[in-house]
C-alpha cells in the first residue's frame, strides 16, 4: 500500500469495496470479483484490518428492538468536541456519533429503549461534560441506510440499489440472539464455531439463529472504513425543509441517488435528514445546485461536513478510537484480532440469503470459518 494513512491503491480500494458489498465473503470470491489472486486479497485485507483502517461488524438493522430513535445535534464548549464525542460514543444506546462543522459540533443517533423515558435519555446526554446545548428530532421513518456506498469502485456503471429498510418488532431478538449479535459486532468475520465457544452454546444454534436474523433483514454485516481512504473526500449531513405533501416523494428520490447513504424523515424544524458521500468537495456545489435545488418540494436546507465519524452501527470506528483515546466503557471498542489465518479460504458450509445484490458477489454466500 502506498504511504500515507488514507493513500490506498486501486487494488486496496476494490478489496474494501468488495468487503462492503459482503463483509463475510471468502477471499476466493473477492479475488474473483476484482481480478487478482487469493493470496493478494488475503494479505492486503489482513493488513488493512490489522492497521485499524477497516473493521467488519454485525449490527442490528435500524428500528430493531428499541421503540424510538432521536437525532441529537450537540453544541459543545470550545475545545471539548473530542472528549464529548468519546463520552457519547461510550453510551450503549448511542448508535452513531460524528464530529461536524456548522452551528452544532456533534451529531448523534440515540435509541430510546422500550420502557425508557425519552426525557431521561435526553437528560443523560445533556449532562455529559462539554455539552452546552442540544436539539433533538424524533426519527419517524428510515428510507435508506446503505453501507455499500463504495460499490461504484467495483462497477462504475452499476445502477443504484435502494434496499428496503427492515424494522424488527421490539421483542424479535431474544437474549441468545442479542448475545450472538454482540459477539459478531466485535468481529463480523468470526466463525460460528468461535461464537459458540464463547457463548457456551452449540455451533448449530449460532448458525441457525444468525441465518434466520440475517435472512429476515434483522441484522446486517457492515464494513467500516473512512470514506477518504476510498477517494471520497466529502461526507456531509443535510437537514432539508420539505413541503409536507412532497415529503415521501422527495425522500424516495433522494434514496435513489448513488451518493446518498442515508435518508430519514424526522419530526423537527426540518423534515428530512440525509447523509451524502461525494468524491470531492467541489462536487458539493453541483449536488446542491443541480440535484437538491431541482427536486420539487425541497424548500431549503442546512448542512455540515462530517469531520470524524466516531461511531456507526453501534461500533466505534478504529481510526476514531485512536484520535479520541478509545472508549474503554464501550464493549465494542477493542483491538481487532487479525491473527485468523491470512491467505486461508476455508468455510463452514453455511449459506446466507442476501436481500440485495452487488454485481460479482453472490448474495447467497458462504461464510469463512476463520476470522480475518
Amino acid at each position: 500500500m502506498p504511504g500515507g494513512p488514507y493513500d490506498l491503491d486501486p487494488t486496496d480500494r476494490r478489496i474494501v469495496a468488495a468487503l462492503q458489498a459482503n463483509g463475510r465473503a471468502s477471499w476466493t470470491e473477492i479475488a474473483a470479483l476484482i481480478g487478482t489472486s487469493v493470496t493478494t486479497v488475503a494479505r492486503r485485507a489482513q493488513q488493512l484490518i490489522a492497521d485499524g483502517l477497516v473493521r467488519v461488524a454485525v449490527a442490528p438493522q435500524p428500528g430493531g428492538g428499541p421503540t424510538d430513535l432521536l437525532i441529537v445535534r450537540v453544541r459543545c464548549a470550545p475545545g471539548s468536541q473530542l472528549p464529548t464525542a468519546r463520552a457519547l460514543a461510550a453510551r450503549p444506546e448511542v448508535r452513531f456519533v460524528a464530529v461536524m462543522t456548522g452551528v452544532h459540533d456533534l451529531v448523534a443517533e440515540v435509541l430510546v429503549p422500550a420502557g425508557s423515558s425519552m426525557h431521561g435519555v435526553l437528560t443523560a446526554v445533556q449532562r455529559i461534560a462539554g455539552v452546552q446545548a442540544t436539539v433533538a428530532d424524533l426519527l419517524l421513518h428510515t428510507y435508506k441506510s446503505d453501507h455499500e456506498w463504495s460499490r461504484r469502485l467495483l462497477d462504475g456503471n452499476a445502477a443504484p440499489v435502494t434496499p428496503p429498510v427492515h424494522n424488527c418488532p421490539p421483542t424479535h431478538l431474544d437474549e441468545v440472539d442479542e448475545r450472538i449479535v454482540a459477539a459478531l459486532r466485535q468481529d463480523g468475520r468470526t466463525s460460528f464455531h468461535g461464537v459458540a465457544l464463547g457463548l457456551g452454546v452449540s455451533e448449530s444454534t449460532v448458525r441457525r439463529r444468525f441465518e434466520s436474523l440475517y435472512g429476515a433483514g434483522c441484522v446486517q454485516v457492515i464494513t467500516l472504513v473512512p470514506a477518504a481512504a476510498l477517494g471520497f473526500e466529502a461526507e456531509l449531513l443535510f437537514w432539508l425543509s420539505v413541503a409536507p405533501a412532497r415529503l415521501d416523494a422527495v425522500a424516495r428520490e433522494l434514496a435513489g441517488l448513488p451518493g446518498v447513504r442515508y435518508v430519514a424523515a424526522t419530526l423537527g424544524q426540518e423534515s428530512l435528514m440525509c447523509e451524502v458521500i461525494l468524491p470531492t468537495h467541489g462536487d458539493v456545489l453541483e449536488f446542491t445546485t443541480r440535484t437538491l435545488a431541482r427536486i420539487d418540494g425541497v424548500r431549503s436546507w442546512v448542512a455540515g461536513v462530517e469531520l470524524l465519524t466516531v461511531k456507526r452501527g453501534f461500533v466505534v470506528t478504529p481510526w476514531a478510537a485512536r484520535r479520541i483515546g478509545g472508549t474503554p466503557t464501550d464493549p465494542t471498542a477493542r483491538p481487532v484480532d487479525a491473527t485468523g489465518g491470512p491467505g486461508t479460504d476455508s468455510d463452514d458450509g453455511t449459506t446466507l440469503p442476501r436481500p440485495r445484490s452487488a454485481r460479482g458477489i453472490r448474495r447467497s454466500t458462504r461464510i469463512p470459518a476463520r476470522r480475518t
